[in-house]
């Protein structure tokens, strides 16, 4: 073990504690029998095959009950030992080797227990993509050295405490009043599956979903073009819970920006899937985003760009200046975009989008949509919720006015009775 990780960790006044807790205020057999110092070896043997772990620790408890006992091994943590090995020697006075033999070995093996059963599962995992992680159920006091030792044997550390991370479990979600909507989003969503059964299994995973009791909606984030089946198109059809709501990556609407991208579509496969989703699912709400100055994109490509956004009206867009990340192949490419001139594409592009956004908010007026209160705005008295078009954190609101006492989470029936920008107003239906 890391000498400076683990005294950063406490782990001297584990040990200490553990040598008090066998020791209490003198080893009264040693010293009944061994009234003066005396200077001896004990020889540390394995009793059977098994991965170490824990000889720091192991040469810490006679260090700080002795600070001249000597320990010396013949192997380090992580190798593997056969019984009768002779892993060390401890040399010094006997009455601290007898003293601290218990609280060395009980560390030891427990260490070594752990090391050597997770090496047992790991070894089965070699060459798949699955990791081995621990969980915090580790023995009180001992959660640094068990930790370690499933390190030394071939897994991986979780979370070591609550501070480290989020982890939902059953109770969370029960004591937060469940789980309404669920939003599935990766780098390819819609190439769920292929890592771990070697298919696209996307739509099947929201079949599944849908059964869970209590999630009201479920939204899927970045879905590539190409990967947009038929299958799926009709489970998000079919399905009730599943919003009519799509995040469409598609970055250019240059074919030759597109092709630089190495994307897989052109602007005709784009519109295609665009009209088969509109076709199938009328209401679908279609989000996008675009890149503005890619390497070796042309004023002509910015204006195929502009009028491809104009033909397909997208109910949301997101554009961004192409940025050069180090070791892209993007980075190298000949034919890099002033700042000034990405800026300004991309500055025509969102105007062009918000003029298309703002009339089809005004279009909203009169009719009545399900959404989900986000919370309130106390000083102005004002509910601020989500339709089935928003997702949270990237898209507008919906400011529902009304008397009425409401919670986060819960499902309301909003009439549309304004818009502000990207924004929408409302009142609930009863009320209006």
């Amino acid at each position: 073990m890391d000498n400076k990780i683990t005294m950063g960790l406490n782990a001297d006044e584990l040990i200490l504690q553990a040598l008090r807790e066998d020791i209490s205020s003198e080893d009264v057999t040693t010293n009944a029998v061994m009234r003066k110092a005396q200077k001896g070896e004990a020889q540390l043997i394995c009793k059977q095959d098994g991965v170490l772990a824990g000889l720091y620790v192991f040469r810490r408890v006679f260090e700080l009950l002795d600070g001249d006992v000597a320990v010396e091994f013949h192997f380090s943590d992580g190798d593997k030992v056969k019984k009768g090995d002779l892993i060390g020697t401890i040399s010094g006075d006997i009455r601290a080797i007898l003293s601290g033999e218990r609280t060395a070995l009980n560390f030891l093996q427990r260490m070594s227990g752990i090391a050597t059963y997770t090496n047992s599962i790991a070894s089965l995992l070699e060459g798949s993509k699955v990791k081995l992680l621990d969980t915090r159920k580790t023995t009180p006091n001992m959660r640094i050295f068990e930790k370690y030792s499933v390190k030394v044997g071939g897994g991986y550390n979780h979370r070591y405490n609550l501070s480290d991370g989020i982890l939902l479990k059953d109770n969370h979600i029960g004591a937060a009043g469940g789980v309404k909507e669920l939003i599935l989003v990766a780098q390819e969503t819609t190439l769920y599956g292929v890592d771990l059964y070697g298919k696209k299994a996307l739509p099947e995973l929201l079949r599944r979903l849908c059964q869970i009791e209590g999630i009201c909606w479920l939204r899927v984030l970045y879905s590539y073009p190409e990967e947009i089946t038929e299958e799926l198109i009709q489970v998000i059809k079919e399905e009730e819970k599943i919003c009519h709501y799509l995040d469409i990556p598609v970055q250019s609407g240059s074919d030759a920006v597109l092709k630089r991208m190495g994307r897989k579509t052109d602007s005709a496969q784009l519109k295609y899937i665009t009209g088969r989703l509109r076709q199938e699912i009328p209401d679908i709400c279609l989000r996008t985003t675009l890149i503005a100055g890619f390497p070796g994109e042309s004023e002509e490509d910015h204006q195929d760009t502009l009028a491809f956004v104009d033909e397909m009206e997208f109910d949301r867009l997101g554009g961004f200046t192409y940025s050069q990340e180090e070791d892209t192949p993007a980075a190298g490419m000949p034919g890099q975009v002033p700042e000034e001139t990405k800026e300004r594409r991309r500055d025509e592009i969102m105007g062009l989008q918000q003029e298309i956004a703002f009339e089809a908010a005004g279009g909203m007026v009169g009719k009545t949509l399900k959404a989900i209160i986000e919370g309130k705005m106390p000083e102005e008295g004002v509910y601020v919720a989500r339709t089935y078009k928003d997702a949270p954190g990237v898209d507008g609101y919906l400011f529902v006015n009304t008397s009425r006492e409401l919670l986060s989470g819960d499902f309301v029936e909003v009439t549309i009775t304004g818009s502000n920008a990207y924004d929408l107003i409302g009142e609930l239906e009863e009320e209006a």
